[in-house]
């Protein structure tokens, strides 16, 4: 069994919990909390498990890298923390653990990532003999693995289109929604998460993946923004209500040009409410869906939904994020020391997770 260790128990934290206790090849040995109020309550509770564990959550890193984990889970958010994330990072893989998480988007594509962001990993794998292998939904797998096995399907691929359409009213992070994604700002508010060259910092790594995987060479990488604004003011469940004239909808594109073609895009198209830009593509259920279109010969389009924590759309998505994390682990720990991408890693079928552990 490999002792596993999750780290953070927040959105992601949560599904990991479960994720690693669910797997046959994994033992979950300690939980680390940064909210004083965690700390102590047993990671069943935490994970949303309906039953104990007998593992109680504690804030104490040193003393649980001390104990040499085989591989850690890393779930708090790099976000608004990129070089906390990264020191936390950097510490389990010194103390010679494979490490996974979804944090830290520039090293989604490792090979081209900013040397202060791979130099410090590359240091602490050479230090310590641990892993590295970032990866998550999208961006993640719904623009890599995904949209590469649909095209493997197709005789003429003319462009892949990879898109997340998501009412972020399901999202359980409102100062994320409001803040870094502008929802219910005034439209002259300028989100950071749509800053120029931030979608690009964000995504770019998974168009140069599939151009990799394609064997096509890019011409350059675009970006493009819609914003649309409510026309009536509308109320939430979840985050109250988003006043009329305020920022209810965004749709952007990531795109990578191949012989001055825009041949590989990922698009989100993001709303506070339904009623906002109805014209633009919608999920199927109305709350959330990954898409992936191979436009050719023939055309293919795949939708995915995924619910999770009482039919969520955003925790399904979070849940499937962790099931590609957690389900390397056994491949990661048998492969070398290094740093890895989603063209590395396969996702295989869950070998003896059918019916249960």
């Amino acid at each position: 069994m490999i002792s596993t260790v999750v780290w953070g128990t927040g959105n992601v934290g949560r599904a990991a919990i479960r994720a690693v206790e669910a797997h046959p090849a994994l033992d979950l040995t300690a939980v680390l909390v940064h909210n004083p109020e965690k700390v102590g309550r047993d990671a069943g509770e935490l994970g949303g498990l309906g039953r104990g564990l007998g593992i109680s959550a504690t804030d104490d890193i040193d003393a649980v890298l001390s104990e040499g984990p085989r591989a850690v889970v890393y779930a708090a958010s790099g976000d608004i923390r990129p070089d906390e994330a990264l020191a936390d990072i950097g510490a389990a893989i010194r103390a010679g653990a494979v490490v996974v998480t979804p944090a830290l988007y520039p090293l989604y594509d490792q090979r081209n990532a900013p040397p202060e962001f791979r130099d410090p990993v590359l240091a602490a794998i050479a230090d310590g003999g641990g892993s590295l292998f970032v990866s998550g939904v999208d961006p993640g797998w719904g623009n890599d693995v995904l949209p590469l096995l649909m095209s493997g399907l197709g005789t003429v691929v003319d462009a892949v289109r990879c898109q997340e359409i998501f009412d972020y009213s399901t999202y359980e992070q409102e100062e994320s929604v409001r803040y870094l994604v502008g929802m219910g700002q005034p439209m002259d508010y300028e989100p950071l998460m749509l800053a120029p060259s931030i979608p690009t910092m964000v995504w770019g790594g998974q168009i140069r993946l599939m151009a990799r995987a394609l064997g096509v060479e890019l011409d350059e990488i675009r970006e493009t923004l819609q914003r649309r604004a409510l026309d009536a003011t509308v109320s939430t469940r979840t985050m109250g209500e988003f006043e009329t004239g305020t920022q209810g909808a965004v749709r952007f594109e990531v795109q990578g040009f191949v012989k001055g073609e825009p041949r590989l895009v990922i698009e989100h198209i993001t709303r506070i409410h339904p009623s906002c830009a109805p014209e633009w593509p919608s999920p199927p259920n109305g709350d959330g869906a990954h898409r992936v279109i191979i436009e050719g010969r023939p055309r293919i389009e795949v939708t995915v939904e995924a619910t999770d924590e009482g039919e969520n759309r955003s925790a399904g998505g979070n849940a499937t994020a962790v099931g590609r994390l957690v389900g390397a682990i056994d491949w990661l720990v048998d492969a070398e020391p290094g740093l890895y991408d989603a063209l590395d890693v396969p996702l295989r079928p869950a070998v003896g997770r059918l019916g249960g552990k």
